[in-house]
């Protein structure tokens, strides 16, 4: 028996690809990230909003997000405070200050952020994410087959979600990059920094209030 209807299938590829490269909170981080840090480094963030990704979508539809619904208190906390962290760091970031910040000078630089520390923005921002929820408990239920088992339906579905995340946010982080070499040619890293530092306070804020 075949794991999953592969005309549904057909129709969620492009679907959830559309969906994903639309820019949202997780592919502004890499876009910023990918402006001061590089592809290379960013793909420690991409790990941690991956697993975040996985984890929203596997209990989305087992329906723990549920209990979401009867503590939002809980929740919006949760969010403030990854809220604060970005923004801070956004401010950072606008001061040429802190780990994400392109140093404008020897005096000014400062040691890379840590591998774990770039995973965890990237694990707080996709769990933290109230559109990611309500979009996998939304999207994914009618891509499942009640006649077939669920775990491979899901694992398949989860797989194809992970793919085509990595790809949107490599484009992402690739933009990013691209953008602050273009800048740089002209010597202008301090507005490198504003620039990436309004986009990490942007998402900071719209993490906290959406």
């Amino acid at each position: 028996m075949d794991v999953i209807d592969f005309s549904l299938l057909a129709l969620f590829v492009p679907t959830f690809f559309f969906v994903s490269v639309t820019p949202g909170l997780c592919m502004t981080l890499a876009l910023t990230m990918g402006m001061t840090l590089g592809v290379r480094r960013t793909l420690w963030m991409m790990a941690g909003e991956l697993t975040g990704v996985a984890l929203v979508a596997v209990t989305a539809v087992l329906g723990i997000a549920a209990l979401m619904l009867k503590y939002p208190g809980a929740f919006q906390i949760f969010k403030y405070c990854g809220g604060a962290y970005l923004a801070r760091l956004g401010l950072q970031m606008w001061r040429a200050r802190g780990h994400m910040a392109i140093a404008t000078s020897k005096e000014g630089a400062a040691a890379p952020p840590t591998r774990g520390a770039l995973a965890a923005q990237g694990f707080i921002t996709a769990v933290a994410n109230p559109k990611g929820w309500a979009f996998f408990i939304a999207l994914l239920p009618p891509f499942i087959s009640d006649s077939r088992p669920l775990a491979p339906q899901l694992a398949l579905l989860v797989a194809i979600i992970l793919l085509l995340e990595s790809l949107c946010l490599l484009i992402y982080a690739g933009g990013g990059r691209t953008l602050s070499r273009l800048l740089a040619r002209g010597d202008n890293l301090r507005l490198i920094n504003r620039i990436a530092g309004s986009l990490m306070m942007g998402v900071g804020i719209w993490l906290a209030f959406d």
